[in-house]
């Protein structure tokens, strides 16, 4: 059974959302410092950090992350923050949740990481930079799709032959 809020509540969870995915740290630091949690969810299961990451506000996720907000929480449909900013490509907030503990090879439902999200798009500063940080190459999804393939399916022009690339171990 959902809980029943008032519309009071409803409307101060909408402002602290939209506040969120505008970048609004103001706000939402004032928030957290008298209670807010730092992993408060809409319907979607979207987190302020997910919102914050998908949209680009860098300084936003680090302050989401130090209030202790969970780099890997997916939403409804599977998806991590990190995943996320892949598919946006924003290297700058990949690399904040990176350092805020996200998982790098973290995979929603379908198996699709971070590293394949960034190659099928052609995100090379982003696959460098999964790469560096330990991204696997060779993970595959469940019905065996891995970045490279991913990559060379969308046909992305730079990032199959990054991924090609002899990794040293």
């Amino acid at each position: 059974m959902e809980p029943d809020f008032d519309d009071e509540t409803l409307a101060l969870a909408g402002r602290l959302f939209q506040a969120a995915r505008e970048g609004d740290a103001a706000t939402l630091e004032g928030a957290l410092a008298h209670g807010l949690p730092a992993d408060l969810c809409n319907d979607k299961g979207d987190t302020l950090l997910m919102l914050a990451s998908y949209h680009g506000h860098t300084e936003l996720a680090a302050l989401l992350l130090r209030h202790g907000a969970d780099p890997d929480r997916a939403n409804d449909r599977g998806q991590t923050p990190l995943a996320g900013t892949a598919f946006k490509g924003d290297a700058a907030t990949a690399q904040a949740l990176l350092e805020g503990g996200a998982a790098v090879d973290a995979a929603g439902p379908d198996g699709r990481t971070p590293l394949m999200m960034a190659a099928m798009f052609n995100r090379v500063a982003l696959v460098r930079l999964f790469l560096d940080h330990g991204a696997d190459p060779a993970r595959q999804t469940p019905e065996g799709l891995t970045a490279l393939a991913a990559a060379r399916a969308m046909g992305a022009a730079d990032t199959p032959a990054l991924l090609d690339e002899p990794r040293e171990g």
